[in-house]
């Protein structure tokens, strides 16, 4: 009984693993991969069957595909360098952009943004000034503009760190986590800012501070 089931297990596990090598895989100009079979390459766009309901099809066009990998050995390149285009960038350039894209989204966290501008947020609401909006947001310009730290924990090979491509793929990224952190954290700071002064602190502060209607 033991030897039929482990033949029966074997089968599966080989079966999978044979699936799983006729699979490509598609390297898109976000820094993200996707392993599937590709069945079309026609009218602009690759095609393969949405893993998550075999019933339909996921189209990518060209212009967001770096290359696809197909299981063959054989690599299809859909970027090519093009300054008409706006592709400054040559392929291997390119490709540690995105290796600076994808590394920045799965690492960079941007929690300093998220309670600077909670704080900011927090004190103008609170001490009821009209122009509070101002501040928190200010705060969300600022933060896109202001120098990225790269962390090394959060970069997948230290040599890319070498490539100003890589450089330029993470701090575009984690400048707009910045922004998008900033924007929560200031906004929601701003709304309990104002509903402790209207709440508590309207009649407690200054009335050079108090919001006039």
């Amino acid at each position: 009984m033991f030897k039929i089931i482990f033949s029966i297990l074997l089968t599966v596990l080989l079966s999978l693993s044979s699936k799983a090598q006729h699979k490509d895989t598609i390297l898109l100009m976000n820094g993200n991969f996707v392993v599937e079979k590709v069945i079309d390459t026609v009218i602009g766009a690759v095609t393969i069957i949405n893993p998550a309901n075999t019933k339909e099809k996921l189209h990518y066009e060209y212009d967001e595909i770096y290359c696809v990998k197909y299981a063959s050995g054989f690599t299809d390149y859909y970027y090519t360098q093009d300054t008409l285009k706006g592709n400054y960038f040559t392929r291997e350039e390119m490709q540690y952009y995105m290796y600076g894209e994808r590394d920045a989204r799965k690492g960079f966290k941007a929690r300093g943004c998220l309670i600077g501008a909670g704080v900011v947020g927090l004190a103008s609401g609170g001490l009821g000034i009209f122009f509070a909006p101002i501040f928190p947001y200010g705060y969300m310009g600022l933060s896109g503009i202001t120098k990225v730290r790269i962390k090394h924990s959060t970069i997948s090979n230290p040599n890319y760190i070498d490539y100003d491509a890589y450089i330029l793929g993470y701090e575009r990224v984690s400048r707009t986590k910045r922004r998008i952190q900033a924007l929560i954290g200031g906004t929601i700071g701003l709304a309990v800012g104002y509903g402790l002064y209207f709440g508590v602190l309207k009649d407690k502060l200054p009335s050079t501070l108090t919001l006039r209607f």
